[in-house]
């Protein structure tokens, strides 16, 4: 089969990025797959980090692509969708986050939806900070698509909401296994500078509001000593006020920062020096985070909100605790309690249901579902 990927590749970095780059050596292994991807993802007034590319000492994978689609820039928009027609594809597969990118997504599906099949690969249906215009935009996309893959039920009830004729399966989050191996504890915490005998909890990946870092760093303050807590990501936007929040703790001592973008080749240390990632979130609809602790077996406590609770419970490879500091606090300590290494055990037994090899065979049956010129069934679930 011949797929095309309309996504950000190498050199931007991120989890979309590693998402579609993993999804292409997958496919890579048994189709003709081809990348293409962004000349431009966002213009510099509307990107709220330092940069949008991975620096040279990065090992993220470098995927081969064309980079020739400008988001905001139109001209560019018909080149990108002429280039997909030549290359001429079975498929399309469109990696959509955010309703920003849905006037150029959409564009390009009409254009090519009577020639190849579009399916949409849903990571969000709707943002994390909804805006306006969200609904309506994302609509120029939904309507041009053939079918969509979507990550999770808090997603596939977004697009239903928004589209309720959508055609989709439902698979899983696979697990990132590019970071390599788990390193030794001790001597990742030592690599760390951090105790290497305290209860390590780690904050992990972009900063914005809607994570919650706030709530975890108060629920350091119900932590006693034997608890330490590292803080790994870069801010989008002021960190004033965690600085301030961490300054006034009594947990002061033992809270690390990291306040950066953190390079594909510091993932094994920060996890490895770990014993649970805590996942804040206010709101959510999955979380990439969560399948790069399962990578490195590490245990999950998560908030109550989006498909979270589907993520961790069905296999007990964490916890849930409502979304306050209070219950964060107990959560951490009930996880202890049970025993970190029942966790990572049941972590072990779950890797099996999250392969690449599991979801690219999926995608590719739905594919041929809809290029069989049959009406696909809405298949939901794992298989």
């Amino acid at each position: 089969m011949k797929i095309a990927i309309l996504s950000p590749f190498y050199p931007y970095r991120g989890g979309i990025a590693q998402f579609s780059a993993m999804l292409y050596q997958t496919l890579a292994e048994e189709n003709e797959v081809k990348a293409f991807s962004f000349s431009r993802l966002y213009p510099k007034i509307l990107f709220p980090g330092k940069t949008q590319y991975v620096n040279e000492n990065d090992g993220s994978m470098m995927i081969p692509s064309e980079r020739i689609l400008d988001s905001i820039n139109p001209f560019s928009w018909q080149k990108t969708e002429q280039s997909i027609e030549r290359f001429q594809p079975d498929i399309l597969i469109v990696a959509h986050w955010m309703s920003f990118f849905a006037p150029a997504y959409g564009y390009i599906a009409g254009r090519l939806k009577n020639k190849t099949k579009i399916i949409t690969l849903l990571h969000n249906a709707i943002p994390h900070e909804p805006r306006f215009f969200d609904k309506a935009f994302s609509k120029l996309l939904f309507e041009r698509t053939h079918g969509f893959v979507v990550l999770s039920d808090t997603v596939k009830n977004d697009i239903l909401s928004l589209y309720p004729q959508a055609k989709y399966i439902l698979k899983p989050h696979p697990l990132y296994m590019h970071f390599g191996e788990r390193l030794e504890t001790t001597a990742a915490r030592k690599q760390l500078g951090i105790d290497p005998e305290k209860k390590t909890l780690l904050f992990f990946g972009f900063i914005r509001d809607y994570k919650g870092l706030d709530l975890l760093i108060e629920a350091m303050s119900a932590l006693d000593e034997s608890y330490q807590l590292v803080i790994a990501g870069e801010s989008y936007g002021p960190f004033d006020n965690y600085r301030k929040q961490i300054d006034v703790s009594p947990a002061k001592q033992r809270i690390t920062v990291l306040n950066r973008y953190i390079d594909d080749h510091e993932v094994p240390v920060l996890f490895s020096a770990s014993d649970v990632l805590v996942v804040p979130y206010r709101s959510a609809t999955q979380s990439g985070v969560i399948p790069i602790a399962y990578h490195f077996e590490v245990p999950v406590l998560a908030t109550d909100t989006g498909a979270l609770r589907e993520t961790i419970e069905p296999a007990e490879t964490g916890i849930i605790c409502q979304p306050d500091a209070a219950a964060i606090a107990e959560g951490v300590k009930k996880l202890f309690d049970k025993g970190i290494s029942l966790f990572a055990a049941n972590i072990r037994e779950e890797k099996a249901n999250l392969s690449w090899d599991g979801f690219a065979q999926s995608l590719i049956a739905f594919a041929k579902e809809l290029t069989d010129k049959k009406s696909p069934s809405q298949l939901v679930g794992r298989a």
